[in-house]
């Protein structure tokens, strides 16, 4: 099996069975996005082709964008609640 594909399911499940843990949920998605990553440099690799790798430094930029700003929703919700814990919201 291809290495991107097992990171993209292990992505999806740990996103959607883990319902609990915000942070755990930011990595997940933080997982998805680099099987992306990683699916476009292996294609742009096998056509020789520079696009596919500009294409992937977007997504890393994207993915760090949305690091940064998950996490700092992730703060104001700690301040805001005193907890980062989901299940009692």
């Amino acid at each position: 099996m291809n290495l991107s594909f097992i990171l993209f399911i292990i992505g999806i499940l740990g996103f959607t069975l883990n319902r609990k843990n915000i942070l755990v949920m930011i990595f997940c998605i933080e997982i998805v996005l680099l099987s992306i990553t990683l699916l476009i440099l292996i294609s742009s690799i096998n056509f020789d082709d520079i696009l596919g790798q500009t294409y992937a430094i977007y997504v890393i930029l994207l993915a760090a964008a949305e690091s940064a700003i998950g996490l700092g929703i992730l703060v104001a919700y700690y301040r805001l609640r005193g907890s980062i814990s989901l299940a009692n919201s």
